[in-house]
């Protein structure tokens, strides 16, 4: 069967212009969809677009924003099964993975559809002083104007989702470079958008090369930018965003703290979940595993145990929990690091075969503290383990990283969980669950080379709108 032929879009129309963006099934190697590309003319004409919406996008009444969001809603509900099947195929993901991340897809369009119609303001008090006390005082939210978004190929829907869904939400009109990668969620987004009564120019996706995406940085007529990637790409982004406000999720290397006080098994298949699932391509995906010494043994012997037992191979078999990286070259660098950390002085306790693009679910136990496995961020399949037996020293080894998105502890103890919420240099504290959590309402982000800004719908639309103030003199 020959590939499937698939448009860019630009300012809300199908344009079938080329087929030069070659999408692989990432389980067969084999060419499974033909994606136009688009050229640094054409991001020019989308940024126009983008620029001439934005008066009847800011003026689209909150009910009609509404309204397109819950019409994506429903029809991502209609083609579920074939939204599923296009991130087996385009992202390798697992079943249960594509099953999961379509449910969140929906359920982020969903809270944007109602963050839409509750973008508020307040009445300020103004007499503080004698020469304030004959004025009236009030703010309101206004779109920020025409916006840009670049994302990355682990999560094909949802970190889309998490960046156009608010900005129809605010009123904003956008661009949306997706990942080459995986490019074809967020083209399937965009003929579901293309079905709604948007603003002419309200949204365009487009596959480019990498010299044509400097425009969704450097573009002043864009006024805003948001970004989720590499921190290499995204601070070199941000240095040449200019003036525009920047948001960025760039990732981490998750360290998951498991007490002597914690239920055993509930963590050990919490570790497992949250290490393993999307074969480890998740900026939470659990990485640095820290035990305490009391109950490091048993943790040890039940982690190595069920991880041993996980299946791989195809993502189309509804047992299989690790399915293909991204890339080959992906799969040999983790094994790599793994071999590395070895090579170093840890342990490799069970997993870390490659075959093609598939590693063998891995532990490594006490990597070296320069090893980039401890260091960096792995993105595969593979956690690493260690033991603690004082708290303090636990959290510090936690912050003993350039990373900090989020962290996950296992622990009943009130006054442990007040100090880890005070102390640790994270965006989000978890606490007996792994860093993977995430609901799709809450702030979600980093600190330190994890980011800046947060998502989650209601933040992003903060960062999509200014506040403009009015002051009535009463004369």
């Amino acid at each position: 069967m020959s590939a499937k032929a698939l448009p860019y879009y630009l300012a809300n129309q199908a344009v079938f212009a080329n087929e030069d963006l070659e999408v692989l099934d990432k389980h067969t190697g084999k060419v499974a969809w033909r994606a136009a590309q688009a050229d640094d003319s054409i991001v020019d004409d989308a940024v126009a677009a983008a620029v001439k919406a934005t008066r009847p996008m800011a003026e689209l009444p909150a009910y009609k924003r509404r309204d397109a969001l819950l019409h994506c809603v429903e029809r991502f509900r209609e083609r579920e099964e074939e939204l599923i099947e296009v991130l087996i195929v385009e992202g390798g993901k697992v079943r249960r993975d594509a099953k999961g991340e379509v449910t969140r897809l929906i359920e982020t369009f969903q809270v944007a559809a109602e963050e839409a119609t509750r973008i508020g303001g307040e009445v300020i008090p103004m007499d503080i002083s004698p020469r304030s006390e004959k004025y009236t005082g009030m703010w309101k939210r206004v779109p920020i104007g025409p916006v840009s978004f670049i994302t990355p190929f682990n999560f094909p829907y949802n970190l889309v989702a998490h960046k156009i869904a608010p900005a129809i939400a605010a009123g904003c009109p956008f661009i949306l470079k997706p990942a080459g990668k995986t490019p074809v969620g967020a083209l399937l987004i965009g003929e579901i958008l293309a079905e709604c009564d948007l603003p002419e120019g309200a949204f365009s996706i487009l596959c480019v090369e990498r010299d044509a995406a400097s425009r969704f940085t450097e573009d002043e007529r864009l006024k805003m930018m948001s970004f989720t990637g590499s921190d290499l790409v995204g601070w070199k982004l941000k240095a040449a965003a200019g003036k525009k406000p920047v948001v960025m999720e760039l990732g981490g290397n998750a360290a998951c703290l498991v007490d002597h006080d914690a239920d055993l098994d509930d963590a050990v298949a919490r570790v497992v979940f949250g290490g393993y699932y999307q074969s480890g391509q998740s900026c939470v995906s659990v990485q640095r595993v820290i035990v305490h010494d009391a109950i490091y043994e048993a943790f040890r012997e039940k982690l190595c145990e069920q991880v041993g037992k996980l299946p791989d191979g195809d993502p189309r078999d509804e047992n299989t929990w690790v399915g293909p990286l991204i890339t080959e070259d992906d799969a040999k660098r983790v094994v790599d690091w793994i071999q590395e950390a070895v090579d170093g002085g840890g342990t490799l306790l069970v997993g870390g075969q490659r075959e093609g693009s598939i590693v063998r679910p891995a532990v490594v136990e006490n990597p070296p503290a320069d090893s980039k496995l401890r260091e960096e961020e792995a993105f595969g399949p593979v956690v690493t383990l260690e033991k603690f037996s004082d708290f303090d020293a636990a959290i510090e080894s936690i912050n003993d990283s350039r990373y900090g998105l989020q962290a996950g502890l296992f622990i009943r103890d009130i006054s442990k969980i007040n100090k880890a919420w005070d102390r640790l240099e994270v965006g989000g504290v978890i606490i007996n669950d792994v860093p993977s959590f995430r609901v799709d309402h809450m702030p979600y982000g980093g600190v330190k080379d994890s980011g800046l800004g947060r998502e989650g719908i209601r933040y992003a639309i903060e960062d999509m709108t200014e506040i403009r103030l009015l002051a009535i003199r009463d004369v």
